[in-house]
Order: C-alpha cells, then structure tokens, then sequence
C-alpha cells in the first residue's frame, strides 16, 4: 500500500466514524491502531471537569531523541444539521466527483490522515535514529476546548515530553492547497452589555425608563473607532456585536432591561486586561449606568515569530506546490493557542471551504497532495 493510499483509507476509515462532540464513536480507535502498527506508542488519557463532558485523548511517540516534532489535531467534528440536505450520508465517507464527502473531511480528519500515513511512512523508512515524532489527538477541539489539547499538554510536560516544534493540520489553506500557513491567531473575548430601566406602558412614557436608547448610545460608543490599526502580522482588531436582546414580545410595553452580546477578536497589541480597560473607558465615557460582564478568556493572541523552521516549511510546500506559501495569522481560534506555551507551532493544512458546511467534502487530489508534502518537511526537518 503506498503512503497516499494509506492516507485516504484512514481518512475515510475516520470520516465513518459519528463523532460529533463529545463523542468519539471510535475515531481515536481508528487512528490508535494504525500508529500501533508502525510502531508507535500510544496511550489514551481521559480528562474530567465539572458541568463539562468526559474527553478522551490520544498521545503518541516514536523515539527517544531529539529533535521532538509533533503534530496536532482533533477527531470530533461539529453536527451535521439536518441530514437529509447532504448529498450523501454525512457519516458514509462517500467517494464521488474526485472527492471524500463526510462530515470532518476538511475539518479536520483528513489533514490527521495525512500526517499519520506520512509519519508512519517515514519511521517505516528511517527508523528512530534521527529523532522523535508524536501525536496530540483530541476529541475536544469543536466543543467547550476544556477536557482537550491544554491538559493533555500539561499531562505530556509532567511525564518529561519536550516538544521542539509542533504542526497543527488544520484546513488553513484559502483557495489553493498550500496557498497559506498560519503563524499565529488573533484572541477572542465575550462580553455581555446590560442595562436596567423601568418597565412601563408604552403610551405613558414618563412613567417608565427605557434602557433601549441608552444601550444603542453605549453600543455606539464601542464601536465609534476602531480599536487599533493591526500590526505587521496582524489584522486590526474587531468589535462585532452579535446580539441584542429586550425580551420583549409586546409592542405596547416599554422593556425593563437591555442587553447586548460582543464578540471582540484582538491582535497582539491587546491583553484580556488591557481589552477590559479600554471597552470600560469607552463605555464610562457616555456617563450612564451600565454593567459589563466579560467571559473568561482562553484564547489569548499569539504569534510564532518566522524563522528557520517556518522557511523549512513553506519551502516544502513550495517544492511540492510550486507556490510560496502567505504567512497568515487570520482566522478563527485554535488548539494551537494552548501549544504556543510549549513549543513553537505552525499549521498548515488543506483548502477548509466546505468545512462545517452541509456537504462538507475534500478532493481526493489535496489529500494526496498534503500527504506528500507533510513528507517532505518530515525529511527535511530530521535531515
């Protein structure tokens, strides 16, 4: 069996299995066993914490030297919606039309595919002489991200695992495989604006206190300028404003409260506390009565500051592709901003169109293609 062959049969071995947060339905299973049989070793690490599903985890090495690459990813997937909508079955890893269509074939069982053929193709050729390869496998990625990647990182450091450098295979590429790699993310900060007034008769306004007019006043205070410009690596920061609410299903009653949600994705200009403090200043500046609750945040901005290992990886893509890969730190959040305390990381993965679409699928080509150059920076990385 060649090492593309390998890499689409895991896929769609994986893609079969329904494992949609927090379930696993066997994906780990599936992965599990093919690194077993290339000879890595393996263990399964189960985390619990209150009001938050079991997770189970799946860590892997080959080697006992340095250098340490390890490569990062996760098995569950998002729901599939209404499923009569899919083409095929979300859950039967169809081939048709060149591709693999499933739910989690671009996000992101099939870059977990590639990688795993690819590393066991390499130990199969080189052995363990020229240094150490490992696997951080979740099933926690597209859910609450607690039981996941962060502790199991945090088991790997307290049993001695040093890692030098790690790659996430998550679908970052945009139009082309390839076409970009991530050097890092934006953070993400919640937030939920509220303001009390006085329920009262819509006819008689004096005797009530609308919060609603005060609140868009507040709202509009947040978003009046921008929060910054960006940075050489960096977009410039977003306030976006995802809901407001009144409860209200009356025409005739004059709310008692108003409430806005905020999502704000932040460049590495900003803290959570340093965010915190300028949407307070913002805020007090209109001199009314608010309260801002912000959520807890684990997705801070990070950045994995280009040097010679990301030139070891764009010139493998650009030797396989034939084109320079764009350094990018857009996007959403990943596990990569729990890896960044621990090594430097990059992903890089196939094109994530149709990731958490209806019909979500990945060509048969990209595989095969990622396949070979998650290769290729194998033999260039341990030389």
């Amino acid at each position: 069996m060649t090492m593309t062959t390998a890499a689409l049969d895991l896929c769609r071995a994986l893609v079969l299995c329904r494992s949609v947060t927090p379930e696993d339905n066997g994906a780990l299973g599936v992965l599990e066993a093919a690194l077993k049989q290339a000879g890595f070793a393996t263990q399964r690490v189960k985390f619990s914490a209150p009001a938050s599903p079991d997770i189970d985890n799946l860590y892997a090495r080959f080697g006992a030297r340095g250098p340490f690459l390890v490569f990062a990813g996760h098995t569950d997937v998002v729901p599939t919606g209404d499923a009569a909508r899919w083409r095929f079955d979300p859950f039967g890893a169809e081939i048709a039309d060149g591709a693999i269509w499933g739910r989690g074939a671009a996000d992101m069982k099939s870059g977990v595919a590639a990688f795993a053929a690819a590393a066991c193709a390499y130990v199969a050729q080189y052995g363990s002489g020229k240094g150490s390869l490992g696997f951080l496998i979740t099933g926690d990625e597209e859910g609450p991200a607690i039981n996941g990647t962060e502790k199991l990182l945090r088991w790997a450091y307290d049993k001695g695992e040093r890692f030098d450098h790690c790659i996430v295979g998550e679908p970052t590429s945009a139009e082309a495989l390839g076409d970009t790699i991530k050097i890092g993310r934006r953070g993400s900060l919640n937030g939920t604006l509220l303001v009390e007034g006085r329920q009262g008769h819509s006819a008689y306004p004096g005797r009530a206190d609308n919060p609603v007019p005060k609140l868009m006043q507040l709202l509009a205070a947040l978003t009046a300028a921008p929060l910054d410009k960006g940075t050489a690596h960096f977009e410039p920061s977003n306030l976006e404003i995802v809901s407001v609410d009144v409860g209200n299903p009356a025409f005739n009653v004059i709310p008692a409260q108003a409430c806005a949600r905020v999502n704000i994705r932040f460049n590495d200009l900003w803290t959570p506390e340093t965010l915190a403090a300028e949407l307070r200043r913002r805020l007090d500046s209109g001199g009314m009565k608010f309260t801002l609750t912000l959520e807890p945040c684990n997705a801070l901005a990070f950045l994995t500051t280009p040097d010679a290992f990301t030139r070891l990886v764009a010139d493998a893509v650009e030797r396989k592709t034939g084109g320079r890969p764009t350094l990018s730190t857009s996007g959403g959040t990943s596990d990569a901003r729990f890896i960044r305390a621990y090594c430097p990381v990059l992903e890089f993965g196939l094109v994530g169109k149709t990731a958490h679409m209806v019909d979500e699928h990945v060509a048969i080509a990209d595989i095969e293609g990622l396949t070979e150059i998650y290769a290729a920076i194998l033999e260039d990385y341990f030389g």
